[in-house]
């Protein structure tokens, strides 16, 4: 099976119908390279810690937001968003539905305009249509480890 059709049934799984396309997202984890990950955790058993440590392990440059830790994956750790003060080209939210539409509203008010990214589960409908009408790159209810070992493995 050719990657961008496997990709296609991860993205077929996915409640939001107006996520990217196939070849979009492909070409935006070509040109990632450090990302933002508001949530992650503590807790090496949890996807919030096993996602964003694959991703590390792939060579993106992961930077935890957790304001309950100093530092995890042996990077320091920042308390919010706005703390993050280098440039991001991703903000990867782990954070439930009813606290995301703030953290996607932060992150498309970055001068970079990272896109963003909730994962599985996670979706802010009203906030994603906005930074979408700005011509940012929303992701909702999407894994990344799954998209990335769709489309790299």
């Amino acid at each position: 099976m050719d990657r961008l059709d496997a990709l296609c049934g991860i993205l077929a799984e996915s409640s939001d119908s107006l996520n990217p396309a196939p070849e979009t997202l492909e070409a935006l984890f070509l040109r990632l390279h450090r990302l933002a990950v508001v949530g992650l955790s503590r807790d090496p058993s949890k996807a919030a810690r096993r996602v964003p440590s694959y991703l590390a392990a792939k060579g993106y440059d992961v930077i935890p937001v957790n304001p309950n830790a100093e530092h995890i994956m042996d990077r320091p750790t920042r308390a919010t968003l706005a703390e993050v003060t280098e440039p991001v080209d991703m903000v990867v939210v782990f954070r439930p539905s009813a606290e995301a539409g703030a953290v996607l509203r932060e992150a498309a008010a970055r001068p970079e305009r990272p896109a963003i990214w909730l994962q599985e589960g996670i979706r802010a409908d009203a906030e994603a249509a906005t930074a979408r009408e700005a011509g940012l790159l929303v992701v909702q209810d999407l894994c990344t480890y799954k998209v990335h070992r769709a489309l790299f493995t």
